[in-house]
């Protein structure tokens, strides 16, 4: 295992090697609607792109939600398969809705499976990024 220190410094130098990979502006926390964002995670078991609607007013939530999830079969034209979770409790108890994709058996503490990360990240988050411009104007319409 890692100690602390070191696994904060290779999280540090997947996350600089990914930008470095793909130079590219993307969408994340700039989709105009407050609380919605385009996320990557990685972990020591697996990678993760998602959509996060974190509104605070669950009536609003709830509808970002249904709005994304009425266009799930164009959503799966541009990403595959994916999880969707309208009643999602991150670690810190907050309840979001959360669609993603992830990607098993892989980690950010093994540099050898970080071009595999790296591709899946590009390849999941340009569809999500894709289908969102596609039909911002419909998700918007809330």
């Amino acid at each position: 295992m890692f100690s602390k220190q070191e696994a904060q410094q290779l999280k540090k130098e997947f996350w600089t090697a990914f930008g470095k990979s793909f130079p590219r502006k993307w969408l994340l926390y700039d989709t105009k609607i407050k609380d919605l964002s385009f996320k990557f995670y990685a972990d020591n078991k697996k990678a993760e792109v998602s959509l996060d609607i974190e509104m605070k007013d669950e009536i609003f939530r709830n509808a970002y939600y249904e709005k994304i999830w009425s266009l799930e079969d164009i959503l799966k034209d541009f990403i595959g398969d994916f999880q969707k979770e309208e009643y999602y409790t991150l670690d810190n108890g907050k309840i979001i809705s959360r669609i993603w994709t992830e990607k098993q058996n892989v980690s950010i503490f093994n540099k050898n499976t970080w071009q595999e990360i790296f591709e899946f990240f590009q390849e999941k988050m340009d569809g999500f990024e894709q289908f969102y411009y596609e039909y911002e104007d419909f998700i918007k319409d809330v």
